[in-house]
């Protein structure tokens, strides 16, 4: 209660209490008022012992104006936003949260930090991002252009064979193979060698 005799009470708190004082006046079995809370029947009988005796401010949460005991220090957290936005302001929160510790000797939750980051305007989460548009590439307007290139260094022959690398060219204006004759084949060469290769091929 305030000093203007008031009783700040929650949503949550405010149904609890009608279902309190139903059970107190009779007129709801303490059975049905615990399925309809979800909690146990011990406990709607010690919520309605605590009604009967201390009133409506008996069903209050007893956390209620009290600092939290998860709080961070005083002067902390704008302590780690001020060394974010000197030194780390392009950093993500996991990324920063690394360095304050290994830096700095302050010890955050990543979550913490992200949360602080957000406020402070150094962070913007995903939901809240713009999407981004991505312009498509024309392709090519003829065949032969502009051949695309890519390799795969694996063990294709599992123990039978030593480690190479397959090459495949693709065609951008057709999505065609210029050389399927090519394409089983396996080359392990050094890269000088494979570079003129390439070089042949797209010449």
């Amino acid at each position: 209660m305030d000093r203007r005799g008031f009783i700040t009470m929650s949503m949550s708190e405010l149904d609890r209490l009608k279902v309190i004082q139903a059970v107190a006046d009779g007129g709801l079995m303490p059975w049905r008022a615990a399925e309809r809370l979800g909690i146990s029947r011990r406990q709607i009988e010690r919520l309605t012992n605590r009604y009967r005796a201390e009133g409506v401010s008996g069903l209050r949460s007893g956390h209620r104006d009290h600092p939290s005991n998860h709080r961070l220090p005083d002067g902390l957290a704008n302590q780690a936003i001020a060394i974010v936005r000197e030194r780390y302001p392009d950093f993500g929160p996991t990324f920063a949260n690394e360095k304050l510790r290994e830096c700095h000797g302050i010890v955050l939750g990543t979550e913490t930090l992200r949360h602080l980051m957000t406020i402070a305007g150094l962070w913007i989460p995903r939901k809240q991002r713009l999407p981004k548009i991505y312009q498509p590439r024309a392709r090519r307007a003829c065949f032969g252009e502009l051949i695309q290139i890519d390799g795969c260094e694996h063990a294709w022959f599992e123990d039978r064979a030593p480690m190479c690398t397959l090459l495949v060219f693709v065609d951008d204006a057709t999505s065609r193979l210029p050389r399927k004759q090519r394409l089983s084949k396996l080359h392990r060469c050094p890269r000088s060698n494979g570079h003129a290769r390439i070089r042949h091929h797209v010449e």
